[in-house]
Order: C-alpha cells, then sequence, then structure tokens
C-alpha cells in the first residue's frame, strides 16, 4: 500500500500493490475504498480503474455506513444490558470471582476495582463472554460429534473478522466467540456445521446433507448469520 489517500469527486481511497495480483480489483469495507493493483502496474491505472467504478464504490461505501448503524452502541456499566444467546440480560456485579459466569437470566460480573470505568467493565465482560462461550461451545460440540459418531481434537474461541468457524484437517474447532450473542438455534447451526467437517472437509452435497440431517432448516439460519452478523458486537 502506498499508505497515501487519494479523493475522488469525495470519495476517499488509497492505492494497494499485490505482487500476485495479476488484475486491477476493488474492495470496499468501514476503513474506506482500496484499490488493488499488480506490482508493476503504474499507478495511474488504478486511479483511473476508480473513476470508472465510482457509482459501484459509492454503492458499496453507503451499504458499510447502513450496516455500522445497525451495530448496537453498548454502555458499560452494572445494570446495563447485553445479549447472550438472543435474549437481552441484565450485568450484575458477582460478589466473588467464584460466582462470576451467565445464568439465572444475569450476567455476574467480578471486579477487584471498586468503581471500575466503561473500558475496564468492557474488558472484563468479554473476557468473561469468551470464557462462557468456550464452555457452551465445547458442550455443543461435544453434543453433536457424539450424535454423528465423530470424534474432534480441541476447541479454542477467538475473535475473528471474516469467519465464524473452522475445523482444521487435525479435527480442531474453532468458533468466534461472538456468534453466543446471536438466538441459540444460529449457534446450533454454526456448531453442526463446523462438526459435519470432520467428516466432510468440504461443502459437498454430502457435506449439506449431513448439516442438514442434524439441523434442517440450515438455509435459515444461515442466512441470518450472514444478514445480522455484524451486529453481534461487544
Amino acid at each position: 500500500m502506498t499508505g497515501d489517500l487519494f479523493s475522488f469527486e469525495e470519495v476517499t481511497y488509497r492505492l494497494a500493490r499485490s505482487p500476485r495480483r495479476k488484475r486491477l480489483g476493488l474492495v470496499v469495507t468501514d476503513k474506506g475504498a482500496e484499490v488493488r493493483i499488480p506490482q508493476r502496474c503504474a499507478e495511474r491505472h488504478g486511479h483511473q480503474f476508480l473513476r470508472e467504478n465510482i457509482q459501484w464504490v459509492r454503492a458499496q461505501l453507503r451499504g458499510v455506513a447502513e450496516r455500522q448503524s445497525q451495530v448496537p452502541e453498548h454502555h458499560f456499566a452494572f445494570g446495563a444490558h447485553f445479549p447472550w444467546l438472543g435474549k437481552t440480560l441484565e450485568l450484575d456485579r458477582a460478589a466473588c470471582a467464584a460466582d462470576a459466569g451467565i445464568r439465572d437470566g444475569f450476567i455476574q460480573l467480578y471486579s477487584r476495582v471498586r468503581e471500575p470505568d466503561e473500558e475496564q467493565i468492557q474488558a472484563a465482560l468479554q473476557k468473561l463472554y469468551q470464557k462462557e462461550a468456550l464452555r457452551l461451545l465445547v458442550d455443543k460440540s461435544q453434543y453433536f460429534a457424539r450424535l454423528l459418531g465423530l470424534e474432534f481434537s480441541s476447541v479454542k474461541v477467538r475473535r475473528t473478522r471474516s469467519k465464524w468457524g473452522h475445523c482444521t484437517i487435525r479435527g480442531e474447532l474453532q468458533y468466534n466467540w461472538l456468534v453466543c450473542l446471536a438466538p441459540e438455534p444460529v449457534v446450533d447451526y454454526l456448531v453442526i456445521h463446523e462438526v459435519c467437517h470432520l467428516q466432510h472437509h468440504n461443502h459437498s452435497p454430502a457435506f449439506w446433507a449431513l448439516v442438514a440431517s442434524l439441523c434442517p432448516d440450515y438455509k435459515r439460519l444461515r442466512r441470518w448469520l450472514k444478514e445480522n452478523g455484524h451486529t453481534l458486537q461487544l
């Protein structure tokens, strides 16, 4: 990437060189527009490519802005409410670390700081969510794997930008813990999807048939995650 910002008709963009790229390309994200050009391509071609596709870029930027407006803004304080498995739960202060968890309609958060600020509460809440999500996703992975007579080697959670789940060739299941903010049937679909990859490391008809055997409504749930996944933020 050149690092320089350019502007055309009030659209700000960057140029990015890629050694492996053979053609010009455009990418629009929440960070703006980027023109990707082959290593030996003159920059003027990148600028011209942007101008020729300015209407498409504008449409994509409008879509990004609309999606960003749908992301909820959380106020990180005790007494505030946060999503868990599609429900809205109140954040309460736990008396001790052993009482921390998500149960009985409440999120019990322990903090050693007498009066934590929003940043401290957010960090502690994200840590609690990761812990609770790992426990939940391990249980669900074990349940669905057992139904199919399959085995996995481990379950990990992390926060990723592009994938909700992943199954490695070594049988390691990985999930984006933010999925646990979604309704539970969506979580179940994701787990079933990744567990089925233990048998089929592809998206062949046989794979989808296996998914459907445990989740007949998978198309609707898959579509929900695609259309609403960007709102699952904490």
